[in-house]
């Protein structure tokens, strides 16, 4: 996270993708000179080299800062959102201030038995759909970009095939109070706490 280390993993990356350009490029934690690099990635979005320049781990707390001291916002913020991590007030947040939340691990790498959960196999059943084709469906209606990850061929199809249902406002409530302690889970406050301690020696 540096000046010269943006500078260096954008070319590296238009290098090894044999591009001109690259859509969109993520700033990956708030850790280090997160500053410089965003400096970086300021001047190659200027000249073309990114249409599109993010972050991602970045609270609200931690964006707002961010936002008021940089000439370009952030045009997406990743963060762990799934059902049992919805980021209600985060996910408010973004889209209240024209941040684009984007969602990694939309399937929270297989924990708690998403792919069986009894509420998304039951709504799912109502509209012939899987849970995870449920939980994806949760975070689109949402305004949540979701990019779900798999190695499966059908399973790659099956994520795909999420627009031909709409789920209920009723469905949408019941999935989300599914969110429960995320302890185990290291989430953009933790990453928070992190830097401040690397700042302030706390």
């Amino acid at each position: 996270m540096t000046y010269a280390g943006a500078q260096r993993g954008v070319r590296d990356s238009l290098a090894k993708l044999g591009l001109d350009y690259l859509d969109l490029y993520l700033i990956h934690q708030p850790i280090g000179d997160v500053y410089g690099a965003w400096r970086a990635l300021e001047e190659l979005y200027e000249a073309g080299k990114i249409r599109a320049i993010g972050v991602s781990n970045f609270s609200p707390a931690l964006l707002a800062a961010f936002t008021h001291f940089n000439r370009i916002k952030p045009a997406v913020n990743q963060i762990p959102i799934n059902v049992f991590q919805p980021q209600t007030a985060p996910v408010d947040y973004l889209q209240a201030n024209g941040i684009q939340p984007e969602a990694w691990g939309p399937f929270a790498e297989g924990r708690h038995d998403l792919f069986t959960n009894e509420v998304l196999t039951k709504i799912g059943q109502r509209y012939h759909k899987t849970p995870a084709q449920v939980a994806i469906r949760w975070l689109i209606q949402r305004g949540v970009v979701v990019i779900p990850k798999s190695t499966h061929e059908q399973r790659l199809q099956e994520n795909l095939e999420v627009f031909d249902f709409e789920l209920l406002p009723a469905d949408m409530v019941a999935i989300t109070e599914l969110e429960m302690p995320q302890n185990h889970v290291r989430t953009a406050a933790d990453v928070e706490r992190i830097l401040q301690i690397t700042v302030h020696g706390d």
